[in-house]
């Protein structure tokens, strides 16, 4: 049997964005000392099934059409490097899923045959505040 220390509960209710300064203050240091772990609860593989079963329900659920999923920067991004075989923690100032950005995945029956990266919006960056 293994122990698994326990981190400490994360920031309730604190916002937090590129930039806003929220993570600057020493009282929300402790929610750092892992970067390859979220700091706030979810581990990355764990991100990454979580949205991958949401895929594979979507695309049974809207066979022979497609489905749209809708999801925050962060379990998009994860799911991503996961599908492409990537390690999953990353600089968040490199993620390439900017504001209004479509991520697809792309199948062939249930055979994922190719991931595309659009900004039908235009192109913006992923260090704008609420990306």
């Amino acid at each position: 049997m293994t122990s698994r220390r326990r981190r400490p509960p994360g920031p309730t209710g604190l916002r937090v964005s590129i930039g806003d300064g929220a993570l600057r203050s020493p009282k929300h240091w402790p929610q750092l000392h892992n970067p390859f772990l979220p700091s706030w609860g979810e581990p990355y593989p764990q991100i990454a099934r979580r949205m991958l079963g949401a895929v594979y329900r979507a695309r049974r659920l809207a066979e022979s059409h497609e489905a749209v999923c809708v999801s925050h920067q962060l379990p998009i991004w994860t799911l991503r490097r996961f599908l492409e075989g990537r390690r999953l923690w990353h600089d968040p100032r490199r993620r390439q899923c900017s504001l209004a950005s479509l991520t697809s995945l792309l199948f062939d029956d249930e055979r994922l045959v190719a991931i595309r990266y659009t900004e039908p919006a235009g192109a913006s960056s992923p260090t704008v505040a609420g990306a």
